[in-house]
């Protein structure tokens, strides 16, 4: 949803209709009186121009032009072949994040010739670029002074971190000696959120991460695994520890063991200059919109291909299985 909402601002500003197609568990968080397609029916009396998805798959049968914003900058997360970069056939328009993205997708769109694709920034991070109307301010008020330490994991638990860590973790935020800023991702087991939900007091807070960009702002440090809020973190400056992360880089403090982390902290509260040179870099490579109007791009974006009625592009691959797959899925989605 945060992905999503900054572009359903935007629309709804400019005058245009917009209606959320959600899990129970997903439209349970939308804003109130959000439009939320909740059958067949409705879906086909909406009549969409555009679909809009974060996820690698969209239903074939959803309306309009089919359209990827991507779940998160990070490209490493997952192997080439099945990740990031493998085009299913399913989508007429990939609005990519920065030259990282953009020059491997144009290629693609070379080979393919049935979809577009427009360097457009990610929408999430346009509230990074605005005011957080001191939401950040009042996380690091509760600090008193002390570092701000934000931890955060993915979902995947195959990447994830946060069980091992949680041991040293208790130890370290009943040290007192830092503020920790702890999330995880509303897919992780229940119990892992409940054990990290636990230790906040004094010395800790927990956030659901819908605070994330609050929490991005008021660290010091960033503790995390393998997950897209590294490259979310390099736009703002904020030193980076990782824990067996897929693809290290230059600029992260990566350690082996969950143990390692204490000590890679205090280095990196120490601003190597030379890591911060390397994290610009790739942050200048991976996402150089700054200007916290992606979503607006975005819309534009799709008000060309929709003009030009996709003019130059072939039409995309049929695939009977994945149709009948998708539609499935759709189906239980919705009912009628």
């Amino acid at each position: 949803m945060p992905i999503l909402q900054p572009v359903a601002d935007a629309a709804t500003a400019r005058g245009d209709v917009v209606a959320w197609l959600a899990s129970p568990a997903i439209g349970a968080h939308l804003p109130v009186g959000a439009p939320w397609i909740r059958s067949r029916s409705a879906l086909r009396a909406f009549a969409a121009d555009a679909t809009l998805a974060t996820v690698h798959r969209i239903a074939p049968q959803l309306p309009g032009l089919h359209v990827q914003l991507f779940h998160g900058l990070s490209t490493d997360k997952r192997d080439p072949a099945r990740g990031h970069f493998k085009v299913r056939g399913l989508f007429d328009l990939y609005c990519t994040h920065g030259p990282a993205t953009t020059g491997p997708f144009d290629a693609l769109a070379r080979t393919h010739r049935n979809f577009a694709v427009r360097e457009t920034g990610w929408p999430k991070l346009d509230p990074l670029f605005a005011s957080d109307r001191g939401g950040a301010d009042a996380l690091r008020a509760q600090a008193g002074g002390r570092p701000v330490v934000m931890l955060a994991s993915t979902f995947t638990e195959s990447l994830s971190a946060a069980r091992d860590l949680l041991p040293y973790l208790r130890a370290w935020v009943q040290r007192g000696d830092r503020h920790w800023l702890l999330t995880l991702h509303p897919k992780s087991d229940p119990a892992l959120i409940d054990a990290y939900r636990a230790l906040q007091g004094p010395h800790a807070t927990w956030l659901e991460s819908d605070r994330l960009l609050d929490m991005l702002r008021a660290s010091d440090v960033l503790v995390c695994d393998t997950s897209s809020v590294i490259e979310e973190a390099c736009l703002i400056d904020v030193p980076i520890v990782t824990v067996r992360t897929r693809v290290p880089k230059a600029f992260m403090h990566d350690v082996a063991a969950a143990s390692d982390v204490d000590a890679a902290i205090d280095m990196a509260l120490q601003h190597d200059p030379s890591r911060t040179q390397a994290m610009r870099a790739y942050a200048q490579s991976i996402h150089p919109h700054r200007d916290g109007h992606s979503a607006g791009r975005v819309l534009a974006a799709i008000d060309a291909l929709l003009e030009s009625d996709r003019k130059g592009l072939a039409r995309r691959p049929f695939n009977a299985w994945r149709r009948i797959n998708e539609a499935a899925g759709l189906k239980r989605l919705l009912p009628d």
